[in-house]
């Protein structure tokens, strides 16, 4: 009897894994899709798609300019996506012990900032990372278990906002 119940619990545990596994595909498919149409620049649903994109928790406050949206992440990662009344998301954050997925966040972005940073690799990754192009500002740096980073759109930015809005 106990050797049908251990076979009984080691079939049940391989199916669980098979499971796991189709459902991690699944959303692997998924994720490209839904990366595609958000991101810094377009509409705000975008900021509910990355919560759901990072398994993260939402917390929203509204300022006199604009909108934060602070997600954080099970790995105590922290992503702030700053919206405008129209509900364009026009800068993004991030603070945590690892970079979290820029080419979502930054969605169209992600190609500038790709080809203005591709000269820099190796050690020299590490430093501070900087694009300031009058479509795009993207300052980057950290270390395993410390990066930090923002983007924004300036001719997005609402008036009333501050650099210091990204502390």
């Amino acid at each position: 009897m106990a050797r049908v119940e251990d076979q009984l619990r080691r079939r049940m545990r391989a199916n669980l894994r098979r499971a796991r596994s189709l459902a991690l595909l699944l959303l692997a498919a998924i994720a490209p899709a839904s990366a595609a149409r958000a991101a810094l620049g377009r509409a705000y649903d975008s900021v509910d798609t990355h919560r759901i994109h990072m398994a993260a928790k939402r917390h929203a406050q509204a300022l006199a300019s604009h909108t934060v949206d602070t997600l954080t992440l099970a790995n105590g990662a922290v992503v702030r996506e700053f919206s405008r009344p129209d509900g364009t998301v026009f800068a993004v954050a991030w603070r945590g012990p690892s970079r979290p997925d820029l080419r979502q966040l930054l969605g169209g972005q992600f190609a500038t900032f790709q080809s203005e940073t591709a000269p820099i690799t190796g050690r020299r990754a590490r430093r501070l990372v900087s694009v300031n192009r009058s479509d795009l500002v993207v300052q980057s740096s950290g270390h395993p278990g410390a990066f930090w980073g923002f983007a924004y759109v300036p001719n997005l930015t609402p008036g009333g906002f501050a650099m210091s809005d990204f502390k």
